[in-house]
């Protein structure tokens, strides 16, 4: 026997329906699931002020409109681009559960993202932020960490002591490498290699790491550390030593570009960062180039 679905009537039961049933049978990561709830509350509330209140009652030109008003609120490409892929996820999740004959967002067409050039740290920058934070022993592991692994501020707000594996001897031998466990984005898990600079601020840490919760890196309080606060002592010390333009993922960038700069395989750079394309991973053979030139200038004999 055949169960039917649960009847919709409304744009805010489908709403419900879709937060509860659609996003964590796909297991939607957390920070996905927040923002495309947000941006279809957000697109329904405009279908309603515009005479659409049932999922049959929208067309491809209502969402084309929505699209439109994000444009002259003057909304950034990457932001529009996220809403239009959230709003095609609904109404596919709509059309295949059997709520609606055809799916209307089918043809919307996302919105370009502006290219902008990711800021990247010169050699004499990141050395800079090194020192200045050299004193304080977890801020020092954050942004040691950030530099020599590339991993995103999320999966560094969710690194737990279980995550990290410490070499008995830290050392300059390829052999005596320490590990670290990530669980990325899609919820993909990947193992990096620990360096013996990032392994030596790791120990120095947690040797005076306050022994209160699983969380890898805590507040004074001893609690684990949110990702505004990563913001804001990244910035505080971007801002002591005169760097601007940067925040926590320059690092990423900073550690992309010049790893590829200096012969690191992209295939490899591609694996440490996570990404699922080396596609994403080839804008930075250009960076590098451009990082090339520019310790060329800085260092001339």
């Amino acid at each position: 026997m055949t169960t039917q679905p649960p009847t919709i009537h409304t744009l805010r039961e489908a709403l419900n329906a879709y937060e509860r049933i659609y996003m964590p049978s796909r297991n939607f990561a957390p920070k996905t699931r927040q923002s495309y709830g947000d941006d279809i509350r957000e697109l329904v509330l405009f279908l309603q002020a515009n005479d659409c209140t049932e999922p049959g009652d929208v067309s491809l030109s209502a969402l084309q409109g929505y699209l439109a008003d994000l444009d002259r609120r003057r909304l950034a490409g990457a932001t529009r681009r996220r809403k239009t892929y959230a709003a095609k996820s609904f109404f596919t999740f709509l059309h295949r559960s059997g709520h609606l004959p055809g799916n209307p967002a089918e043809q919307l067409i996302p919105p370009r993202s502006e290219q902008k050039e990711p800021r990247v740290l010169s050699k004499v920058e990141y050395q800079a932020l090194l020192r200045v934070c050299s004193h304080h022993p977890r801020d020092a592991a954050i942004i040691e960490l950030l530099l020599q692994t590339g991993i995103r501020l999320s999966e560094l707000t969710r690194l737990e002591l279980g995550d990290v594996e410490l070499p008995g001897r830290i050392t300059k031998d390829a052999d005596t490498v320490g590990r670290l466990h990530i669980l990325g984005k899609g919820r993909k898990d990947r193992w990096l290699p620990l360096n013996h600079k990032v392994c030596r601020a790791l120990k120095t840490w947690l040797e005076v790491r306050p022994a209160l919760t699983a969380a890898l890196f805590v507040t004074k309080f001893g609690q684990p550390i949110g990702p505004r606060a990563v913001q804001q002592l990244v910035r505080r010390y971007l801002t002591e030593v005169g760097i601007t333009g940067a925040s926590v993922h320059t690092l990423r960038h900073t550690f992309a570009t010049h790893h590829v700069a200096q012969g690191t395989s992209l295939r490899t750079v591609q694996d440490v960062l996570g990404h699922a394309s080396l596609k994403t991973t080839s804008i930075y053979v250009q960076l590098a180039q451009e990082a090339v030139k520019r310790e060329l200038q800085e260092h001339a004999l």
